[in-house]
């Protein structure tokens, strides 16, 4: 078996499909899931995937099990020198995790917004979301603030 993350490319577009759909599932029940879920649209179909892959403001990287993708990170790139790359999502299938392949994404993602002028990398991980943490914590990557809210409405 081979293990390896390379940078995304249009023929990956259907596959990066399949994977956001399965990241979104999995955060749905999640605490804040919803919420972030209603905030942050998917990138889509394999026709917005390509576009998103083409973007020149943003890198895609997919995490292959042979030749099968088994995960994805997707960053947009910081704007201008000094400022800070995004991690929009970061995703590995469950039977893939322990494999190294969320470190090494995000390492990529690092290296990215550092060859970019970025200063800083930025994301975010839901509140229940305990594999996500560990992810950016062994990166050194920390939490600068936390956004907490209350829906007055119900």
């Amino acid at each position: 078996m081979s293990f390896t993350v390379r940078r995304a490319v249009r023929t990956d577009a259907n596959e990066l499909a399949r994977l956001e759909q399965l990241a979104r599932g999995s955060i749905a029940d999640v605490r804040g899931g919803a919420a972030l879920l209603a905030e942050q649209p998917a990138v889509g179909d394999r026709s917005a995937w390509e576009v998103a892959i083409d973007d020149v403001n943003r890198v895609v990287w997919v995490a292959l099990v042979d030749d099968l993708p088994v995960g994805m990170l997707e960053l947009l790139l910081p704007e201008g020198a000094g400022g800070a790359g995004l991690v929009r999502q970061v995703f590995v299938q469950a039977e893939a995790r322990e494999l190294g392949f969320g470190d090494e994404l995000l390492a990529e993602a690092i290296e990215s917004t550092r060859q970019a002028g970025g200063a800083v990398i930025e994301s975010f991980a839901l509140p229940g979301d305990r594999d996500t943490k560990n992810l950016y914590e062994r990166a050194g990557v920390t939490a600068r603030k936390l956004i907490v809210s209350k829906r007055l409405d119900v």
